[in-house]
């Protein structure tokens, strides 16, 4: 039987360190990625996040990518994903990558941009935190307006908790909120003990999904989140004993 805690985990986390609030230098951001790679949880993670500019900066890194385009793209056999800015032209972007994902703004075209992000074939991408963070309500609305698109997203910013903490949202949230629904009382949950996740299945409070629900979740609905540590989500999963495996 398939481990629960690989199919909600595994790959989850595209690794950002180049971004804010990190920002690290190009040495130290690699050599937190190497570490990464090496450490016990590393199958937790997911694409080195990079922008298009510095991609030649990278000639010998043997890495999964993901580009975030803030200028034109060559071709790169290890780019595995694009993330694109709201304002960006939609239609140059249709087979840039595998996986492109457009950010979009959680407003009053938050609707009508994902239809036409339906209509291209691309994906979504919703930023949690940074400069501002919606409410819980707000991005309950995202997720069920995907879900009912099948359109399947990646998250970002503010992700530093496992569990919604201090205003922040928690990704543990955003995974639970994925699989079962109910999503804005989902994202809203502040309870640690109120999630479990152990090899024979996920649970949030009185509902529960198995491995192979987990990994359709993943599949389907949130690909991954972005965060500029990886070290920190896993620390706070080491802290509520979800791991080491």
């Amino acid at each position: 039987m398939e481990d629960a805690r690989l199919a909600l985990l595994d790959r989850l986390i595209d690794h950002a360190p180049l971004f804010p609030p990190a920002s690290l230098p190009l040495t130290a951001a690699l050599d937190e990625d190497a570490r990464a790679r090496e450490s016990a949880s590393a199958f937790a993670l997911a694409r080195f996040v990079c922008p298009a500019s510095r991609l030649q900066e990278l000639p010998g890194l043997d890495r999964r990518l993901s580009l975030v385009l803030d200028g034109p793209l060559g071709s790169d056999p290890r780019v595995e994903a694009v993330e694109a800015p709201a304002e960006h032209a939609l239609e140059p972007l249709i087979g840039l990558a595998s996986e492109v994902y457009v950010e979009v703004a959680l407003g009053a075209a938050l609707e009508s941009d994902l239809d036409r992000l339906a209509e291209l074939g691309l994906r979504a991408k919703v930023r949690c935190g940074g400069i501002s963070t919606p409410s819980a309500r707000e991005l309950a609305g995202f997720l069920r307006a995907c879900h009912e698109r099948g359109l399947v997203f990646k998250a970002t910013a503010g992700l530093h908790h496992a569990v919604h903490r201090d205003g922040e949202h928690g990704f543990l949230n955003l995974l639970a909120a994925a699989v079962f629904g109910d999503e804005e009382e989902a994202l809203a949950e502040s309870a640690p003990d109120a999630f479990r996740l152990a090899p024979e299945g996920f649970s949030w409070r009185n509902r529960s999904a198995g491995a192979a629900e987990l990994a359709r979740a993943r599949r389907e609905r949130l690909h991954s989140i972005g965060s500029c540590s990886f070290f920190e989500p896993v620390a706070e999963l080491e802290a509520l004993g979800i791991l080491p495996l």
